[in-house]
């Protein structure tokens, strides 16, 4: 199968792309109980001419709240430089940019941003990344903050959120299938088929794996992709790849999988 490598929805953001869905998980993030009357409007970035951003999911909520929800399988630890910069289209798409001159204060719906991570590596249940921590020059109290809230909702985490929202229970079960029939030796293609099959038995995010089968069979494939992945990993992160690849895979493979150099591959051995 050939993957794409052009952006495409996720999974996740298919699956989440519904008001009602997005409304429970905010609720479960924040610890609210809205209900169905309560509005959500959805205003994820769409528009790649703006430094090709596209974010995972943002919505307002009751219009008071706008929420910006990234999804990540590997760790970032310049999500709130990117968050920033979504976040700051995102203001430029709700209001009018002449009102910034008139002198009237312009009240703005309040952010919330948050990753959510299901990767592999060890990370802790919950982490706050600062903006600030990326200056040059401390500042104390920094001048110009954001806050990015980190999740794992790894299944095998049981973290409370997941928890208190099915459908992102049902998620989190669905991916940590894939990845238990990729440890018994699947093919990455039929270990994704027998996931779906197994989830559909369990009526674990059901209706929307039969509706959209052969969708989420081909973006689990480019999302799971390896070659696709390295591409945005760091040198630390192939050098670990490389160090799990030493055994079963000769020295010019790795170099060819994971960018390092023949003689970086030989000092790990």
């Amino acid at each position: 199968m050939n993957t794409n490598k052009k952006y495409k929805d996720s999974v996740f953001t298919r699956y989440f792309s519904d008001e009602h869905k997005l409304r429970l998980l905010y609720n479960a993030l924040e610890n609210t109980n809205y209900g169905e009357e309560t509005a959500v409007n959805i205003i994820t970035l769409e528009d790649v001419l703006f430094m090709n951003l596209k974010n995972d999911i943002c919505f307002t909520i009751d219009n008071q709240f706008i929420i910006l929800i990234e999804h990540q399988s590997t760790i970032n630890n310049n999500m709130p430089l990117r968050c920033l910069l979504y976040i700051a289209r995102e203001y430029e798409k709700l209001i009018d940019k002449n009102i910034v001159y008139k002198s009237t204060l312009q009240k703005i719906p309040t952010p919330h941003c948050y990753v959510l991570y299901n990767g592999v590596r060890n990370y802790p249940k919950e982490k706050i990344l600062k903006l600030s921590n990326a200056f040059l020059v401390s500042q104390n109290p920094p001048e110009l903050e954001l806050t990015v809230k980190v999740i794992n909702i790894n299944y095998e985490e049981n973290h409370t959120i997941v928890q208190q929202c099915q459908y992102l229970k049902e998620y989190s079960y669905f991916i940590s299938v894939v990845r238990a029939c990729l440890e018994k030796g699947f093919a990455l293609n039929d270990a994704i088929v027998h996931a779906v099959k197994i989830c559909i038995d369990k009526n674990v995010m059901k209706e929307f794996l039969e509706k959209n089968s052969s969708e989420v069979i081909n973006m689990l494939f480019t999302e799971f992709d390896m070659d696709t992945a390295i591409e945005t990993w760091k040198k630390e992160e192939k050098i670990e790849i490389a160090k799990n690849l030493l055994d079963v895979l000769d020295i010019e493979t790795i170099s060819k999988k994971t960018g390092l150099s023949i003689e970086e591959i030989k000092k790990l051995m």
